[in-house]
């Protein structure tokens, strides 16, 4: 890994390190926004082991400083949740950008990260496809059976198969490989039949 690219990553895990909410992950207390950013780039190490720079800073920064803008502070409705995630989309752009410009990065170099953050290109740019189906297999294995639990069992087929619409073919192969509960594949499976 080069300098400046250990450098960004290393000031975005101390600034998602300082996430306040926590999650216990393998017997370890750890910020959640942190735990998200690795698992990020685990995942697209999956996908793409031969990533640029710039498409693992991306997937690192997906989450950048998160919890500043809580869910809460949008309307509980569907509407209030696409204005929320739209936002988050441009301030996790901004954060990034901002540590990029601090570790020396030109802006070309800038504006591309803040592309692929933004999503701006899914379907069309396959390294905005290749974060969102490294985002998409993130929530699958590590939040979605969780998540699972809080939603009524008729919502959760529809939110399988929006999931895994935005999800590239690799992407997909990938996710049936995912040791989910027993409970879980079923319903996935079950989902993704009546697709």
């Amino acid at each position: 890994m080069n300098e400046r690219l250990d450098r960004v990553l290393r000031l975005i895990d101390e600034a998602n390190a300082q996430d306040p909410h926590r999650e216990i992950w393998q017997g370890k207390v750890q910020p959640k926004e942190l735990l998200y950013g690795l698992r990020m780039t685990e995942w697209l190490e999956r996908l793409r082991p031969e990533a640029s720079d710039l498409l693992r800073i991306a997937a690192r920064g997906q989450h950048l400083r998160r919890w500043e803008v809580p869910r809460d502070g949008y309307p509980a409705t569907r509407e209030g949740y696409l204005k929320w995630r739209s936002y988050l989309y441009g301030f996790h752009a901004d954060r990034v950008a901002e540590l990029m410009a601090q570790a020396g990065y030109a802006p070309e170099s800038i504006e591309r990260v803040k592309t692929i953050v933004r999503k701006k290109g899914l379907k069309t740019d396959p390294d905005v496809q290749a974060i969102e189906d490294a985002a998409c297999l993130v929530f699958l294995e590590f939040y979605f059976p969780e998540f699972a639990a809080t939603q009524p069992a008729e919502k959760l087929p529809g939110i399988v198969r929006k999931t895994w619409a935005k999800m590239s073919e690799q992407a997909r192969q990938l996710a049936l490989e995912i040791q989910f509960p027993d409970s879980i594949r079923s319903m996935l499976l079950q989902a993704l039949e009546t697709a």
